[in-house]
Parts: structure tokens; C-alpha cells; sequence
């Protein structure tokens, strides 16, 4: 079927669909995420398209293949799916796929060696639901990801796709702000703004103009959340704000991306091609009269302008910069004309709150976090990746039964949450539940969604450098809090790192700090003192021993700490002496060997090759 003209074109053409699909046919689902392709996911595709041919195969008659989105548990790819067998398989290599083909495709039988064995037990998990990284989550913005072929529109139909804009289309614009209202959903790009209050307040100013936007900037070091939404799903995204859109009047959207996702630009344009093909973008949308379309701006990569009103000076070709928040983009503000701004999870997650209600919807999560939340959940864990829970989950659920714990079986120290303006949380407030209030009032916050976790060996003091260090370099400098202030608080985060902390330094950070978040123009800037801030509320302790005993517990900061070779546990095997590169260590095979400190440059080097833990750090 070509342009589709009407509603009921579109339910018949999800009905032709139906009619041919085969949902009881192998498919191996390919993972073409970001992650995945860069160890190899394209080699592997390729190899079960060779060994089909080669055994005289058909593709959709004996078997299926689709490349698919990410499917999240990142640090494992490239990831390999089968359905309706229920299958994954991990760390797949070119040379595995005849095997995989001939066991599994063909025998149906699993291949042993490349299912996911728990860590503790040694027991294989075959099924893909039954996976402790994914049987605890919920998945509402991620639900089509790792399913379906992001550059096909007729997978997204196939699997429900434009049936809330469809439901939306037969509804009043302000029937549909309301059930958005009643659901709950609130801003997932970091401050947690009433998504529907946005929608309301927008619809309401009298302008002959109104912009639709969404925000998929995404700077926070270690998230991803939005590039996989944008990578895996594109459509969801452009539904969302085709809802959005009619809801509030709009007839032009922007996506904003910056220009480092490259993957995620090819399939937005390919998703937006296809459904302005389809009469699904563009003029009289299903024959209903109502004409919406939308642009994708790339951005260079500024930090900044992930906020708002950066975001739109910079959509509009000037320079990223915020202006104070007394103007209301939803009033003023891409062109000076009522916007909407929400980002890439927020839109995602709106057709589904309008195919299957308000109700539905605010029946998950807490009492002020309505829904489910996405996380880039990385750092010191076995389980690294994209997981979607319910909000309210604790730190030490997402951590231990879906993270898997932490690495090495050390001991558990903090998280980060919320980016490099979020706040680090101890261990001992683990059982804190994840929704946005209650990260706030710990002195975090959700932000994008990013969670570093954090063992015994991170300094906390050097976290608090790299953040604001981050910050310093991506300041946009024109207000005086963040233009002078973050550059002071890193100097003086440097001093305490490299032993010249003073006493009166704690006060002078936390002064700064409260000028900082008082003083500062954008929400970029009134956060960034979080690092800080919790970091010496919840570990005091180790500014102190940094300033008072000039020692770092951590054994990280390089002026505090000094290396040595423990005599009763070296074997005199040689291995650091032949790896360290000041030559600095001595000593005779099957002898105790010595690190000379004043040559020592602290790499660490010959801790990392000992295999008998016989260096200390002190």
C-alpha cells in the first residue's frame, strides 16, 4: 500500500500485514546497535546471510533475519536473538553462526557455550525472558527495540505502531492533554516538568505558530539511553510527537541531535521519509485534515545545549547559549513562538499512554513518578547496559538483581546518578527508591537517566574533580557563577588531590557551591555543584584523610599514594620489572623484588600484571 488516506486504511493495512506474517518462523534477530557494531555485529549478519545461501536457504520462507536495535545488555554483544525459541546468545562471533544455523535454526537445539551462565552458580540461562538482566525490567519506552527492524515502517506496524496516533486522531486535542495530564508522565530529560502542564500552557497562548521539538542532545558521559531510542526506534519517537503535535496545535517539528549519532540520524531520516510515504507526515495526516511535519538539526556536540533554551538558540543557527528562565519557552520560544520541548524517552513513551491509557500508565511507579524510567546502567557492575524499570525500584535492585552486583565481587561504595550535574549516593542509602523526589531530596537527581556505579577502589574526591572538571570545559560561560565559580572549585578540588588541601578548603567548596547553585543562570549551572556537594556530605571522611593525613583511602590520587612490593607475597617472577616503564623495580628471579619510589611514576602498571597481589599501594 502506498500514501494511506484515511484511519481505517491504516487498521487494514496493519491487517495485511498480519496476514502474512509467519510469527512461528526461526528469525535470528541480529542486534545493530551502536555498541554491538563496533564488535562486530555487521560481520556476524553478514555470515548467517552467506551460510543461508550457501545451504540453499530462503529468507521469510525457511528463516528469518532482521537487524535490530539495541537490545541492551551492551557488554556482551555482538548480541544474537532467535524467535520465537526464545533464545540469546552472547559474545557471537562470525565462526559461531553454522553452528548456530545447523543446532539451533535447523535442530532446535541450544548452543551451550554461547548462552549466558550465571556468574554465581555456573547454571546456563538460555531463554532470553528468564536472563536476570532482563526478567526484572519493564519495558514501555524500549518496548519495540531489539524486536523490530528500526529502518522498516512496516515492522513498527506490524507491531502496533501509529495505532495511538490513530486512537489520538479521534480525539480533541484537549482530551488528549488531559489523559497525558492524568497520567503522570513527567520530563525524562532530566528536570521532571509535568509533561501535560508543558502540553496545557503551550496550547494556550494565542499564537498563529507553535513548535513541537524534541531533545536527543544526550551529553551525560556514560548515557545512551535516547541514541538507543533513537537508533532502535525511531518511529516511536516521531509518533509521540505527531500526538503531540495535534494535541497543541503544531505544524512543524525539529529533532535535535548531535551530530556524534551518526546511527541515529541515518534511521530518524529514514523513519521520517518513510512516513511522510506513507501519509503519516506532512499535509491532511490520514485524511483528517491536520497537517504536521519534522526536521532533524544536528548539533556539534556542545553539552549546554542540552538545555532548553540553548537547544532552540542553536536550532535557530546562533550561538548555544541559555537566557534566563523568567521567558517560558512553552510562551516564547523557538522563533519566539510557543514551543514544546520534551525529549527523545518522554516522546516515546506517548502513543503507548494513549493506546492504553492514563490509568494504565499511572498504575506503575510512585506516587509522583508515575511510569517506568530508563537507565545507561555502567561502571563497576558485572551487568553493564540499557535497562527500563519501574520508577520506585531501589538502587540496590538495579544494582544486584539487574546489574548482577559489583565487578569482582568488591565491596559496593556509591552511585553517580543523573550526570555530571547529579549527585553521588553511599551504599548505605542503597535501599533508597529511584523516582525524582526522592533522588532530590538525597542531593542527586534523575537527570537523563545514567548510573555509575561505584566500588571500594573510587575516590570520591576524584569523582568530584572529573565532573566539575567536565563542566568547567563545557561551560558556556556567560554567567559569572559558572564562567568564574566552576573553574575555582576545580582548582581547589586539584589542590586536595594533589595534597595541598587545606583545612579552610571544605568551606570555601561548599560557599562556592551555594553561590553556584543560586547564582547561575541555567539549570545546567544551578546543578552543577551536586558533585560536590554530596560527595563531601556523604564522604567528608575521605576530604579529610586527603587534607589532614595526606592520604587517599582509594589509593587513586597519584600525589598521596606510593607503590610498593610486598616481600611475602612476591615470588620474584619478574613479570612487573619486565613491564614497568621507568625500570624501576630490582631484584632477582624467585627473589622479593623493590620498587624504587623516587623513579616510580605511579601507572600502576605493575600492579595490574602481578599475579599474586604482591603489590601495595600506600
Amino acid at each position: 500500500m502506498g500514501v494511506i488516506n484515511s484511519i481505517e486504511q491504516l487498521e487494514e493495512y496493519r491487517r495485511e500485514l498480519a496476514a502474512t506474517a509467519k510469527p512461528d518462523l526461526p528469525t535470528v534477530l541480529v542486534c545493530f546497535g551502536t555498541g554491538c557494531q563496533a564488535n562486530g555485529s555487521r560481520l556476524v549478519a553478514n555470515a548467517f546471510m552467506e551460510i543461508i545461501k550457501e545451504q540453499g536457504l530462503q529468507v521469510d520462507v525457511n528463516i528469518g533475519i532482521k537487524t535490530t536495535g539495541c537490545h541492551g545488555y551492551c557488554e556482551n554483544g555482538p548480541l544474537v536473538a532467535l524467535r520465537p525459541q526464545d533464545i540469546l546468545y552472547l559474545k557471537v562471533k562470525p565462526e559461531d553462526v553454522p553452528e548456530i544455523v545447523e543446532e539451533s535454526v535447523k535442530g532446535g537445539r541450544i548452543v551451550e557455550r554461547l548462552v549466558y551462565r550465571d556468574k554465581v552458580t555456573d547454571e546456563i540461562v538460555p531463554r532470553y525472558s528468564e536472563i536476570p538482566f532482563y526478567k526484572h525490567q519493564l519495558r514501555i519506552a524500549l518496548r519495540h527495540i531489539g524486536t523490530i527492524d528500526p529502518t522498516s515502517i512496516d515492522d513498527y506496524i506490524l507491531a502496533g505502531g501509529y495505532a495511538g496516533l490513530a486512537k489520538a486522531l479521534r480525539m480533541e486535542p484537549e482530551d488528549i492533554i488531559s489523559e497525558v495530564e492524568r497520567s503522570g508522565l513527567r520530563g525524562r530529560g532530566g528536570a521532571g516538568f509535568p509533561t501535560g502542564t508543558k502540553w496545557r500552557s503551550c496550547a494556550a497562548v494565542d499564537s498563529d505558530v507553535r513548535y513541537v521539538m524534541c531533545n536527543g542532545d544526550e551529553g551525560d558521559p556514560g548515557a545512551f539511553m535516547d541514541r538507543s531510542i533513537m537508533e532502535g526506534d525511531p518511529h516511536a519517537v516521531i509518533e509521540g510527537m505527531i500526538i503531540g503535535a495535534y494535541a497543541v496545535g503544531s505544524r512543524q517539528g525539529y529533532i535535535y541531535v548531535r551530530d556524534e549519532y551518526p546511527l541515529a540520524i541515518r534511521n530518524l531520516t529514514t523513519a521520517i521519509e518513510a512516513a511522510r510515504e506513507k501519509g503519516l507526515l506532512g499535509e491532511n495526516i490520514l485524511g483528517t485534515g491536520f497537517s504536521f511535519d519534522i526536521k532533524i538539526s544536528r548539533g556539534g556536540g556542545a553539552f549546554v545545549c542540552g538545555e532548553s533554551s540553548a537547544l532552540m538558540r542553536s536550532v535557530e543557527g546562533n550561538v548555544g547559549e541559555p537566557r534566563a528562565k523568567y521567558i517560558r519557552s512553552v510562551e516564547r520560544g523557538l522563533y519566539n513562538k510557543p514551543t514544546v520541548l520534551n525529549n527523545v524517552e518522554t516522546w516515546a513513551n506517548v502513543p503507548e499512554i494513549i493506546l492504553k491509557g492514563a490509568e494504565w500508565y499511572a498504575s506503575m511507579g510512585t506516587e509522583g513518578s508515575k511510569g517506568t524510567k530508563v537507565f545507561s546502567l555502567v561502571g563497576k557492575v558485572n551487568n553493564t547496559g540499557l535497562v527500563e524499570v519501574p520508577m520506585g525500584i531501589s538502587i540496590r535492585e538495579l544494582v544486584e538483581n539487574i546489574g548482577g552486583g559489583v565487578l569482582g565481587g568488591k565491596k559496593f561504595k556509591a552511585v553517580q546518578t543523573g550526570g555530571p550535574s547529579g549527585g553521588c549516593i553511599p551504599e548505605r542509602l542503597a535501599d533508597l527508591p529511584i523516582d525524582f523526589d526522592s533522588l532530590t531530596e538525597a542531593g542527586s537527581m534523575m537527570g537523563s537517566g545514567g548510573i555509575i556505579v561505584m566500588d571500594e577502589d573510587t575516590c570520591m574526591v576524584d569523582v568530584a574533580k572529573y565532573f566539575t572538571g567536565f563542566l568547567v570545559e563545557e561551560s558556556c560561560g556567560k554567567c559569572t557563577p559558572c564562567r568564574d565559580g566552576l573553574p575555582r572549585i576545580y582548582d581547589l578540588l586539584t589542590e586536595v588531590t594533589e595534597g595541598r588541601g587545606r583545612e579552610e578548603h571544605l568551606d570555601m567548596l561548599e560557599e562556592l557551591c551555594d553561590l553556584l547553585t543560586w547564582g547561575a543562570l541555567c539549570g545546567l549551572g544551578t546543578s552543577a555543584a551536586n558533585p560536590v556537594l554530596s560527595t563531601v556530605k556523604y564522604f567528608r571522611d575521605e576530604y579529610e584523610a586527603h587534607i589532614r593525613d595526606k592520604k587517599c583511602p582509594a589509593g587513586v590520587c597519584k600525589a598521596l599514594i606510593t607503590y610498593s612490593i610486598d616481600p611475602e607475597a612476591c615470588t620474584g617472577c619478574r613479570l612487573c620489572a619486565k613491564n614497568c616503564p621507568q625500570n624501576c623495580i630490582t631484584g632477582k628471579r624467585k627473589e622479593a623484588h623493590v620498587i624504587d619510589t623516587s623513579k616510580c611514576i605511579k601507572c600502576g602498571v605493575c600492579k595490574d600484571v602481578c599475579a599474586f597481589d604482591a603489590v601495595r599501594i600506600s
